[in-house]
Formats: structure tokens, sequence, C-alpha cells
């Protein structure tokens, strides 16, 4: 078995349905290791849309990279995944991370992914369910966040949660919010 962290990228629709539902279907051929938080972050690239509710999953897989990949592909078109433009809004958006400390160049394949160390909304997720990641020639991934800090993104709460743990984290980010204002003594 070899551990595999795929990243989700969500922004039309119900964006969480969207991404549980590729968690469900990566979970019937794979042991899940561990989740991330979710997400929230602005879109890449220069097409106008809504932010991306973005987390990282963690699985011990035996099958071959690119059978993963289809695996991927079609989840993604499982929840109407329409590839028109790129960097474009999505439905569902799967991302073949790393695959244990293997490297793959090939068409339509490239391992770990090419922006992996360049990106927060990835980076800060992995890093959140795989906390000692690295890439295939040993280098931490942890290393590469100091790079990343000035993108903003924003921890939305446990991804895999009820009801309830979604709206403490609602709670507990109003809480935090109010916290920082000045006193209504002082604002006058």
């Amino acid at each position: 078995m070899t551990r595999v962290a795929i990243g989700f990228g969500s922004n039309l629709g119900k964006r969480r349905a969207h991404l549980n539902a590729g968690l469900a279907a990566l979970r019937k051929r794979a042991q899940l290791v561990g989740v991330s938080s979710l997400y929230e972050s602005a879109p890449v690239g220069p097409v106008e849309q809504g932010a991306f509710l973005n987390a990282v999953a963690v699985f011990e897989m035996s099958e071959e990279p690119h059978l993963v990949l289809q695996r991927l592909l079609a989840a993604e078109q499982g929840r109407g995944r329409v590839r028109e433009v790129r960097w474009g809004p999505r439905t569902l958006d799967l991302d073949l991370l790393l695959y244990g400390d293997r490297m793959v160049q090939s068409p339509g394949l490239t391992i770990p992914h090419v922006e992996l160390t360049k990106r927060r909304f990835v980076l800060e997720p992995l890093l959140e369910a795989w906390p000692n990641a690295a890439l295939p020639d040993g280098t931490l991934l942890s290393s590469f966040l100091p790079a990343v800090q000035d993108q903003v993104i924003e921890r939305v709460g446990p991804w895999t949660a009820g009801w309830w743990a979604r709206a403490w984290w609602r709670l507990r980010g109003i809480v935090s919010r109010l916290a920082r204002r000045k006193p209504f003594a002082e604002r006058q």
C-alpha cells in the first residue's frame, strides 16, 4: 500500500456536498488515513469566479498512479465537472498531489503536483492531514510554508463533522471577530 494525498476543491453549487461526494467515491477502494479541515480561498487564474472550498484527504492505496487519476476524473465527471476554460469554475476538482515517494512525468499526470509547493490552499491542508509529508527527494513540505504565508486562506472548520461542529466553528469565528473589536465605550 502507498500513501497518497488528494487535493479537493469546489466553487460551484453545494461545494461541501461536492467534496463529500468525491471523498465517498474514493473511500470505496482506498483506506482513508486522514482529512484536513475545510479552507476557503480565492480562485487562481484570470477567470472571474467564486471562492473555492478546499481540503486534502490522505489514503492508503494499492492502485497505480494512472489508475488513481482515472478514478479522480470519473469522480469529477460524476459531479458534473465540465472542462471548458483552464482554471475555470468547477463543481469538483480532484488533484493527485503525492503518491508515496514516487515521481511521475507523463502526458496528463505529474507527481508531485506541479503547483504543490506554491499554493497555501494546498500546502496547509495537506500538512494538517499528513504533517510529515515530503517530496520524493525527502524535502519536508513544511519548509515551503513560509514562502506562501502571504496568500490568504481561511479555515472554515472540520470537513467530515456533523451540523453541530459546523455551527460551533461558525460561532467560534463570530466570537473571535467580536473579541478583536474595540469595546463599545472606546468606539464613541
